[in-house]
C-alpha cells in the first residue's frame, strides 16, 4: 500500500515537471515570434508571396501566348525564331437554327387558285392563312377531283389541313350549296377521320373547330378512348355531327353498338396510317372498312353492286410521314386507283410501289427500324451532339440552354422515374421547367401543354410515351438527354421541332462510350451530326477543317514529331531483352 502511494506521488511530480518544461518552451517560442514580427516590415509582401505572384504571371502569359493543346510554335514568317500568336483562334459557335433563306415550305400560289369554295377561302383569309404549303398545294386539287390518295410528307408540313380543307369545301357550311340540309336533319355522318392516338385525334378536332368557328363547332365530334362513353353518346345524339374524329377502338365500339351510322359516309381518312396498320388495330380496322361507306368499284363492276343502294362510295385518304410498301399495298386494297401525293407531284401508287420494291425493298427488309424515318424529318434542322459524363448531363443541359437561348425546349428521356429529378435540378438553376409523362392525368397533362404553348414554361421534360401528339410550332430546340432506342425514335423526336418550315436544332448529350450510337444514327438517317463543346457560355463546333494554313502546318509538324517519337519508343522497347533471356 505504501509502495503504491510512493509510485503515484513520483508519477505526479514527473507530470508536473513535464508540464512546466512545456510551458517554458511555449513562452520562449512566443517571445521569438514577437521579436521577429516586430522586426519585420509589414508594408512590403513576403518573399514567398512575391515568388508565387511571379510564377502566376509567367503561367498566365504563357497561356495567352500559346494556343491550347500545342507545345510547338511555328517559325516566324520573317525568318526569326518561334513567335507566339496574339490570340487563340475562335471556333464557330452554334446558335438555334433559323429558317434558311433558300428554303420555303409554302407554295407560290394562294388558296383561291386551288378550287376551294369561296366561303372557305374567305374564312382562311380571316385566319391570316393566305399561302398553302407545298403538300397542301399538291393534295387539295387531287382530293377535290375525287381521287383516292395516299399522302406523304415530313412531320409538321401541314398534312392535317391538306385533307380537312377539301372535306370542308365539299360538305358543311362552307360548301358551295351550303351543305346537304337533308343529311343534317337525319344526322348522317359525312366524314370519318381515324387517328391512332388520343392526342392526335384531339389535335385534329381543334383544327376543325378553328375552321368551323363557334357557330358550327358542334359539327365535329371526337370519339376517343379514355373519355366518358355515355357523354360521347349523348353528344353524338344531340349535335348530329357531320365529321367524326376518333381512335379505332372507340369508333368500332360505337359501330358495334349501333350508335354510329356511317353507311352514307363520303370520306374516310386514316391519319398516321403507318401506325394504324399495327396488328392491335386489325379487328377494329376491319369493322371500320366494312361499315364506313363502301369501296369505289370500277366502271365494269358498278352495275353489279346494287345489293346495297343505301351505301355511298367513299373517298379513301391515307396520310403518313412515311410510305413503306405495306402502306402502299393497303392504299390499293382500301381504295380505287389511289394516287401517291407528295410535295412535288402526284403519281400512281402502283408505279410508286414497283419503284419502291425495286429500289428500297432490300434496304428496308435488311433494316426495318429506319423504314421511312429519313423522309419524316423536317428539312431545316441542325443536328449536333455534346460529350458529357453521365453525372454532369443535367448541368451540361442547363449550360446549353443558357448558351443557345431558345424560345421553347423539349427534353426527351427514356424513363418516367427520372423526369422529376431532372426537373428539380433545372429548377434549381433558375429555369422554368415542367415534366410530362404517360402516367400523368388528363387534366394535368392538358394544363401543362397549355402553359408550354403559351410560353409560361420554357423547358418541358417528356418521356417517349408522354410526347405523343405534342404540336408546338414555336419549339426550336429538341434535346436527347438520353439516347433514343433506334433511328426511328430519333426521327420522331426530331420532328417535334422545325414545324411548317421553321428552323430547329436537335442536340444529343451522350457519354464518350455512347458515341458509336450517334454515328449509327448519322449513317442510317443520312444526316450530318456535328460534335460540339460547351465552354465560356457558348456552344461551339469542333471542326478541324476550319483551321488556317499556319495551324494546319503546326498540326502536321506536331503529328510528325509525335509519330517519330512513337516509332523511336517502339524500336527501343523491341530491342530490350526480356527477363530470363540473353541479349
Amino acid at each position: 500500500m505504501a509502495l503504491n502511494l510512493t509510485m503515484s506521488a513520483f508519477v505526479g511530480v514527473e507530470h508536473a515537471m513535464a508540464a512546466a518544461m512545456g510551458s517554458r518552451r511555449l513562452v520562449l517560442r512566443a517571445s521569438r515570434i514577437a521579436s521577429s514580427r516586430s522586426a519585420r516590415d509589414w508594408s512590403s509582401p513576403s518573399p514567398l508571396l512575391l515568388k508565387q505572384k511571379e510564377e502566376a504571371e509567367e503561367t498566365f502569359q504563357g497561356r495567352t501566348s500559346q494556343p491550347q493543346g500545342s507545345r510547338f510554335l511555328p517559325p516566324d514568317k520573317e525568318g526569326g525564331g518561334g513567335t507566339a500568336k496574339p490570340e487563340k483562334m475562335k471556333k464557330p459557335s452554334i446558335k438555334v437554327t433559323r429558317p434558311s433563306p433558300g428554303f420555303s415550305p409554302f407554295s407560290a400560289q394562294g388558296f383561291a387558285s386551288l378550287k376551294l369554295s369561296p366561303k372557305l377561302v374567305q374564312k382562311l383569309d380571316e385566319m391570316n392563312l393566305t399561302s398553302p404549303t407545298q403538300v397542301q398545294a399538291s393534295a387539295i386539287p387531287v382530293l377535290l377531283d375525287g381521287h383516292d390518295a395516299a399522302m406523304q410528307s415530313y412531320t409538321g408540313s401541314g398534312k392535317t389541313l391538306a385533307y380537312l380543307l377539301p372535306i370542308l369545301s365539299t360538305i358543311g357550311p362552307f360548301a358551295d350549296a351550303g351543305g346537304d340540309e337533308s343529311a343534317r336533319k337525319t344526322g348522317a355522318i359525312d366524314a370519318v377521320i381515324v387517328a391512332p392516338s388520343r392526342e392526335l385525334a384531339m389535335q385534329i378536332v381543334r383544327e376543325a373547330e378553328k375552321l368551323l368557328g363557334d357557330e358550327h363547332r358542334r359539327l365535329v365530334q371526337q370519339l376517343i378512348g379514355g373519355a366518358n362513353l355515355k357523354r360521347q353518346a349523348e353528344a353524338l345524339k344531340k349535335n348530329k355531327p357531320m365529321i367524326i374524329v376518333g381512335t379505332p377502338g372507340r369508333i368500332s365500339e360505337f359501330s358495334r353498338a349501333g350508335k354510329l351510322h356511317t353507311h352514307g359516309c363520303r370520306f374516310l381518312v386514316f391519319d398516321e396510317a403507318d401506325q394504324v396498320l399495327s396488328m392491335k388495330y386489325r379487328d377494329d380496322m376491319k369493322r371500320i372498312l366494312e361499315h364506313v361507306g363502301t369501296r369505289r368499284a370500277s366502271s365494269s363492276s358498278s352495275s353489279s353492286s346494287n345489293s346495297q343502294p343505301q351505301r355511298l362510295e367513299r373517298q379513301t385518304i391515307l396520310v403518313s410521314a412515311t410510305m413503306p410498301p405495306a402502306l402502299l399495298k393497303a392504299a390499293e386494297d382500301w381504295g380505287h386507283k389511289p394516287l401517291l401525293v407528295k410535295a412535288a407531284a402526284a403519281t400512281s401508287t402502283s408505279q410508286s410501289s414497283s419503284e419502291v420494291d425495286s429500289q428500297q425493298q432490300k434496304r428496308w427488309s435488311s433494316d426495318p427500324d429506319v423504314r421511312g424515318a429519313r423522309e419524316s424529318l423536317p428539312p431545316n434542322l441542325r443536328h449536333c451532339y455534346v460529350i458529357s459524363p453521365a453525372r454532369h448531363r443535367v448541368s451540361t443541359l442547363r449550360r446549353c440552354i443558357n448558351a443557345l437561348d431558345p424560345q421553347s425546349v423539349l427534353v426527351f428521356m427514356n424513363f418516367s422515374r427520372r423526369l422529376k429529378d431532372t426537373m428539380f435540378k433545372l429548377q434549381a438553376g433558375g429555369i422554368d421547367v415542367s415534366c410530362l409523362h404517360g402516367d400523368k392525368g388528363k387534366l394535368g397533362r392538358s394544363n401543362t401543354l397549355t402553359a408550354f404553348k403559351a410560353g409560361k414554361i420554357r423547358v418541358l421534360v417528356v418521356s417517349e410515351v408522354g410526347a405523343r401528339g405534342i404540336d408546338v410550332p414555336e419549339c426550336d430546340l429538341v434535346v436527347n438527354l438520353e439516347l433514343p432506342t433506334d433511328a426511328t425514335h430519333y426521327a420522331h423526336r426530331a420532328g417535334r421541332t422545325g414545324r411548317l418550315g421553321r428552323g430547329g436544332t436537335v442536340l444529343t448529350i451522350c457519354e464518350e462510350r455512347e458515341k458509336f450510337v450517334v454515328d449509327k444514327f448519322e449513317k442510317q438517317l443520312g444526316l450530318q451530326i456535328d460534335k460540339c463543346e460547351v465552354a465560356c457560355g457558348d456552344v461551339s463546333l469542333e471542326e478541324e477543317d476550319q483551321l488556317d494554313e499556319e495551324d494546319e502546318d503546326e498540326r502536321k509538324s506536331f503529328q510528325s514529331r509525335h509519330s517519330q517519337r512513337t516509332e523511336g519508343y517502339k524500336r527501343r522497347t523491341t530491342m530490350r531483352p526480356s527477363f530470363g533471356m540473353e541479349a
